[in-house]
C-alpha cells in the first residue's frame, strides 16, 4: 500500500524524533520523510520543499527559530499544511496563537505514540485508511478495563466512564513516561473528545462518585484497602486511575505467570 501521510517532524529532542520515527518505519499509511531538530532549518525546509511532505509534527521551543515563527512564515507565504504541535508548552495564550495559523492538533508532552498516530490519520483524511486497530493484547487490556469499571458499578452511558477507561488505558501503557495524571492525560483525553481538560476531570469525578454509591463494596474494599481509606473517603481521580492500572497489572502478571 503506497503511504497516504507523509510526515515532517521538527523537535530538537532526539529521543522524540527518534522514536516517532521507529514507530511509523513500517507503518503502511504513515511515512516520516525527515527529522529536524533545528528551528531555522525546519523553516528552510518547509519553505523549499513544502512538496516532499503533508502533514509536520512539531515542537514549538526550538533552537534559532522557535515554532511561532515558522507558523508565521508559513502564513506568509502561503503554505498550507495540516500541523500537530507537540509541546510541554500550556499558556492559553500560545495555545490560541496555534489556532490563529491553523493548527490542527496541540498535543502535550509526554504524549502516546498511538495518540499520535490517531491524530495522523485523523488528518490523512482518506477513504483509503483503515480505522485505528488495537493490537490483540490492547483489545485485551480494554475488555479488562471495562469488566473492572462494570464490577465498580460506573455505567457506560455517562461520559466519565469513557474518559476514565482511556486514561488508564493510557497510564497503563505508558505510566513510566507521565510524571502526572492531572497535567499530562487530561489534556490529552481532552483533545480526543473535542472537550476541555477541566470537563474531563469533572466527569471522572462524577464518575467515581457514582460508583462509590453503587459498586461492589467488597470488591473495592480490595482494591482501594490499602491505597485509599474507602470508609472515610472516596479516592481522588488519580488514585482512582493508577490503582486501577495497577490492579491491571497485576492481574494479567498472574494470568501470564
Amino acid at each position: 500500500m503506497e503511504n497516504l501521510a507523509r510526515v515532517l517532524v521538527v523537535d530538537n529532542n532526539k529521543n522524540i524524533t527518534t522514536k516517532i520515527k521507529e514507530q511509523f518505519s513500517t507503518h503502511e499509511v504513515i511515512k516520516v520523510v525527515n527529522t529536524i531538530e533545528n528551528g531555522e532549518d525546519a523553516l528552510d525546509y518547509i519553505l523549499n520543499k513544502n512538496n516532499e511532505f503533508d502533514i509536520i509534527v512539531m515542537d514549538l521551543i526550538l533552537p534559532e527559530v522557535d515554532g511561532i515563527t515558522i507558523l508565521q512564515k508559513m502564513k506568509e507565504n502561503s503554505i498550507k499544511k495540516k500541523i500537530i504541535v507537540i509541546t510541554s508548552y500550556k499558556k492559553e495564550y500560545t495555545i490560541n496563537m496555534t489556532n490563529k495559523y491553523g493548527v490542527s492538533y496541540y498535543m502535550l508532552k509526554p504524549f502516546s505514540l498511538l495518540a499520535l498516530e490517531t491524530r495522523i490519520l485523523e488528518l490523512t483524511n482518506n477513504e483509503l485508511i483503515k480505522p485505528l486497530e488495537l493490537t490483540e493484547k490492547d483489545k485485551e487490556v480494554h475488555v479488562a478495563i471495562s469488566k473492572l469499571l462494570h464490577q465498580l458499578g460506573i455505567p457506560s452511558n455517562i461520559r466519565g466512564y469513557t474518559y476514565i477507561r482511556e486514561s488508564v488505558f493510557i497510564f497503563y501503557k505508558n505510566s513510566d513516561a507521565y510524571r502526572g495524571i492531572t497535567k499530562e492525560i487530561y489534556p490529552e483525553i481532552a483533545i480526543r473528545h473535542a472537550t476541555t481538560a477541566t470537563r474531563v476531570e469533572r466527569a471522572i469525578r462524577h464518575a467515581i462518585e457514582v460508583s462509590w454509591n453503587r459498586g461492589d463494596y467488597d470488591l473495592m474494599e480490595e482494591i482501594f484497602g490499602n491505597s485509599v481509606a474507602y470508609d472515610r473517603a472516596k479516592p481522588t481521580n488519580s488514585e482512582f486511575i493508577a490503582t486501577i492500572a495497577d490492579r491491571l497489572r497485576f492481574d494479567r502478571k498472574l494470568i501470564h505467570t
